[in-house]
């Protein structure tokens, strides 16, 4: 049975492409997915089978091996030290909704650091898996 990792896969387009172990690229369509798999994750490993379609070979009866690592859940901060970031941001948002009660928007260079901030906050939240 050959096998590869997944090179992309695009839940919306119902499709993606297989990067094989023996260098060549196999197409994905949902429908080879494992019951009760929506998506996968880029690098991901994979074992399938294959039947040459009509523009090449697709992959059917995909069997997933192991799940790619998560980068961002590997790389978010420690619990303490978002804890200390969130309440920084609270007292920072606090400050800017005390000007906005007066009828006084931050300065621009305010607002681009506390959106920033946000994003970035946002950002260690956000875990896709």
């Amino acid at each position: 049975m050959p096998s590869g990792r997944i090179r992309w896969f695009d839940t919306k387009k119902g499709f993606g492409f297989i990067a094989g172990d023996d260098g060549k690229d196999v197409f994905l369509p949902q429908t080879a997915l494992p019951s009760g798999v929506k998506t996968l994750r880029k690098g991901a490993k994979v074992e399938y089978s294959v039947v040459e379609g009509n523009r090449g070979p697709v992959a059917m009866g995909l069997t997933l091996v192991a799940s790619a690592p998560s980068l961002v859940k590997a790389t978010r901060p420690k619990p303490d030290d978002m804890a200390a970031i969130v309440e920084d941001l609270i007292k920072l948002l606090d400050s800017a909704g005390n000007g906005l009660r007066r009828h006084h928007y931050p300065s621009q260079a305010e607002s681009r650091k506390l959106a920033t901030l946000l994003r970035a906050v946002a950002d260690d939240f956000d875990v896709q898996d």
